[in-house]
């Protein structure tokens, strides 16, 4: 008991000391323990033993979140974490239309303007059918929500706060946001993960997208008193809008484009409220 004692006092000094270096190492450092087998498999991510070290290693941001807030703040801190995950009165009125509309209409002005600069004739597959079938429709709000409910809890409910503690909102959601993409980079590795949905990411645009939805989040984290189910709800919104409207692959590279011009304006307000 007491050398256990002696661990966790100094792992929290060692945290204490290097708040910004302890999420990422446990984050990445738990995937890639688990991933690692995966990478050099010839069979699918979704049979056995494969999905279970997807799932454990994709575990990482809730772990981490999880164990450094309790690690630092004890039950106080974890239970805050709690309530800015449940608590919907944090997120102001006008930020719900944002919150649910954000990527629908985005995704949308993105085909439209596809079409006009005979980027394709086809940007969207919209599949209509899904509304009306329960089993596709599960999965893939399933895939959309509770995935982005285990990322949130850490990526942005511990990490972004002791971020935004040290740098501006900006500075802060690169960092976030090039954690992330190192996360995910793994995932066009992995045997047979894209084969039942629409998405088929490339590093060279999927990474920087990354990035600029991560200056996304972080706005819509800052403007709604730091709640993970808003930020949950509108990472969840991506994926589903995305899956939903079936965005033609064509259209990726292009949509960087968007996502880049979405996070320059931003920095550009950002850099306006400070003067």
């Amino acid at each position: 008991m007491t050398e256990a004692r002696h661990g966790l006092t100094t792992l929290k000094g060692w945290d204490d000391s290097h708040p910004l270096l302890a999420f990422p190492m446990v984050y990445l450092g738990w995937a890639y323990l688990f991933w690692a087998p995966m990478l050099w498999s010839q069979t699918s991510v979704w049979s056995l033993p494969n999905l279970l070290w997807f799932l454990i290693g994709g575990a990482s941001p809730l772990l981490a979140g999880l164990g450094l807030a309790a690690l630092t703040g004890g039950k106080t801190q974890v239970l805050d974490l709690v309530r800015r995950l449940l608590d919907w009165r944090r997120i102001p009125g006008r930020w719900w239309l944002t919150i649910l509309l954000f990527w629908l209409c985005f995704d949308l002005i993105m085909a439209g303007l596809a079409v006009v600069l005979g980027i394709t004739d086809s940007p969207l597959d919209v599949h209509w059918t899904l509304l009306q079938n329960p089993g596709p429709l599960l999965f893939l709000l399933l895939l959309s929500f509770v995935f982005p409910a285990i990322e949130e809890i850490g990526l942005r409910g511990v990490y972004l706060d002791r971020l935004q503690q040290h740098f501006g909102p900006a500075t802060a959601g690169l960092i976030n946001g090039a954690v992330w993409a190192a996360w995910h980079a793994p995932f066009v590795c992995f045997p047979g993960y894209y084969a039942d949905i629409s998405f088929n990411p490339e590093l060279y645009w999927w990474l920087p997208m990354i990035l600029c939805q991560t200056l996304l989040l972080v706005q819509v984290y800052n403007q709604t008193n730091r709640s993970i189910l808003a930020v949950l709800i509108f990472h969840g919104m991506m994926n589903f809008t995305g899956e939903w409207l079936r965005i033609s692959s064509d259209m990726y590279p292009f949509m960087l484009s968007g996502n880049v011009l979405a996070a320059a304006l931003l920095l550009i307000w950002w850099n306006n409220k400070k003067v």
